[in-house]
């Protein structure tokens, strides 16, 4: 009996010893920490109900500091969220985003970047450094330079002062790019040409149709079509896992870092064609997209120097890296010496060629008139070609390639490329696309019934993934 007594008293002892432990001890639901955090600071939290789950704060009460700032920070962390600040006295919470940061921290980071190169050299210098870092973290430069693009194409159709056809490129052995080229009908000894890659934007109704995703989409084609029927020759082309490249790579492929790397070297093997077509212009290359496509747009014009005007749109932040692994899913922001890179940083990595960064008030591109634009300035200034770098803010706009986003990377691109507008303007001097003819996705398709992938074509990202290991053999 006096063993059966001692053993419970040992047991009410234990378990007493381990409530008192002091993680134990200050535990507190999530929800009721947020309330206090209310009270005490006189705030407004703003969550959905999903973000309290089962969590639970430990230490809840040593968590709450002198401000409310340090507060959030400390009692949030710990649990994969963050807060945003919407308005005086009002927080937002969300989950953790490896991909994003503050804009205060964005702002810091330039601050540094800069002090780090005061001179032109040291920049230069940088540059060279950064550059090197995204080819490196992507793996291209084990690529093989020599293969054949071997390009397919079909379907030519003539419009109103441009033409439209489907090529398809074979950007590695088995693995097929398609895109639509789009061209002037009045071509000249040498003609300015575009890449054109697109972002995730889709119909927010229905995702499943076809013309409302990537290089299908009407601001995709209008914004290609008027660019040729201005004298440029434009390769509008497909993500990777997206378009017709789905039917390669499942869509969920795009949502791993290999996406990355694959877009960066399907822009560059782009330009291999763009460039091989007669008639263009290798002293005016440009590119342009929106969104991702505007992560694509600053990362091959980072990369490689045959681009000679980048006009990234909605996407330059310093403190967003993209919420897609196409965008972020691979280290190229993280340097080895410790000073890591951001997207203003790599947007700058162009200069001093002629930049335009648009931005709007209604995603992370809110902040660049005040912080990624007076950096870029700043650069751009190292080589006195500050007029060689300009930011339209639409800040009453939201994220979209829209009419009045591509009006300012027409002008910009006219200004560059010294282009004739007589064509696609109309007579009270506005910008006109109405001349477009916005085709359905079927007409844009290389492959198909009558056309199907060659025989070689590789099929599933782990004949991908085994081809890209044996290249780096």
């Amino acid at each position: 009996m006096r063993k059966i007594v001692l053993l419970a008293v040992c047991i009410f002892v234990l378990n007493t010893m381990h409530a008192q432990e002091p993680q134990k001890t200050y535990i507190q639901p999530l929800k009721d920490v947020l309330d206090l955090i209310e009270k005490t600071y006189n705030v407004k939290l703003q969550y959905e109900d999903k973000i309290l789950k089962d969590n639970m704060v430990e230490y809840a009460g040593w968590k709450l500091f002198s401000d409310v700032e340090s507060t959030l920070q400390h009692v949030l962390m710990p649990l994969e969220l963050r807060y945003i600040v919407k308005a005086k006295d009002t927080y937002e919470i969300k989950s953790w985003e490896y991909f994003r940061k503050s804009y205060a921290e964005g702002e810091v980071q330039l601050r540094n970047l800069l002090a780090s190169y005061p001179t032109l050299s040291a920049w230069e210098a940088r540059k060279k450094e950064v550059r090197q870092n995204i080819l490196s973290k992507l793996g291209i430069h084990h690529f093989p330079k020599e293969t054949s693009l071997n390009p397919i194409r079909t379907n030519y159709r003539k419009h109103d002062g441009y033409s439209a056809e489907n090529v398809a490129l074979e950007v590695l052995p088995g693995v097929y790019l398609s895109g639509t080229l789009y061209m002037p009908l009045k071509l000249v000894k040498k003609n300015p040409v575009m890449l054109s890659p697109h972002g995730h934007f889709y119909n927010k109704i229905d995702k499943s149709i076809p013309n409302e995703r990537g290089r299908y989409r009407e601001d995709q084609q209008k914004r290609c079509a008027t660019l040729a029927r201005m004298g440029v020759m434009v390769f509008s082309y497909d993500m990777f896992a997206w378009g017709e490249s789905n039917y390669q790579f499942p869509l969920k492929d795009h949502r791993q870092g290999i996406a990355l790397t694959m877009q960066t070297w399907n822009s560059m093997r782009a330009l291999d064609f763009l460039l091989s077509l007669k008639g263009a212009d290798p002293e005016r290359v440009g590119v342009t997209g929106a969104s991702g496509g505007g992560t694509q747009t600053f990362i091959i014009a980072a990369v490689d120097d045959r681009i000679t005007l980048s006009v990234p749109a909605v996407m330059v932040s310093s403190h967003f890296y993209g919420g897609c692994p196409c965008e972020s899913g691979m280290p190229i922001h993280f340097m080895d010496n410790g000073l890591n890179t951001n997207n203003a940083e790599i947007a700058a990595l162009i200069s001093p060629k002629p930049l335009l960064v648009i931005s709007d008030g209604d995603d992370w591109t809110e902040t660049v008139p005040q912080i990624e634009f007076p950096y870029l300035q700043n650069i751009y200034s190292l080589y006195n070609k500050k007029e060689n770098v300009k930011n339209v803010h639409l800040g009453s706009e939201g994220h979209d390639y829209g009419y009045s986003k591509r009006i300012a990377m027409y002008e910009f691109v006219t200004e560059h490329f010294r282009l004739h507008t007589n064509d696609v303007l109309k007579s009270d001097g506005t910008w006109d696309e109405s001349k477009v003819t916005v085709e359905p996705a079927t007409e844009m398709y290389v492959f198909g019934t009558n056309n199907p992938f060659p025989e070689n074509a590789m099929m599933g990202i782990e004949s991908l993934k085994m081809f890209l290991i044996d290249s780096q053999k």
